[in-house]
């Protein structure tokens, strides 16, 4: 059983910076893991997955270039550094381990999610 618990949310100011984490517990060396996201009256959507060995992040296009993903070298830790910051962007970011592909379906688990509020 893989349990994911993420972390770093809060409220920043538009142009600011948060670095979200998520820990796992238990064995998930099959599976990928990255973020999704969702606001209110919205469905949940794609933000940015690593690939199963971490070596290459893939990003939703509203996130290239403010966005980073990545893990620490035991697959423990999943980060995510968020820059620029836009009222938009003001959401719960939710971790998930799964398939790797953009359809949040396709993830088996996933965390409680932590809020990210940006005002502007």
């Amino acid at each position: 059983q893989v349990q994911l618990l993420e972390s770093g949310g809060g409220v920043v100011q538009a142009g600011g910076s948060l670095r979200l984490s998520c820990t796992a517990s238990g064995s998930f060396s099959t599976y990928a893991w990255g973020w999704f996201r969702q606001a209110p009256g919205r469905e949940r959507e794609f933000v940015a997955v690593l690939s199963r060995i971490g070596d290459a992040g893939y990003y939703a296009d509203f996130v290239k270039g403010r966005f980073d993903i990545s893990s620490d070298n035991d697959k423990t830790t999943l980060y995510l550094q968020m820059n620029d910051l836009k009222p938009e962007d003001t959401a719960v970011y939710y971790c998930a381990a799964g398939s790797g592909s953009y359809y949040s379906y396709e993830y088996k688990y996933w965390g409680q999610g932590t809020q990210v509020t940006v005002s502007s």
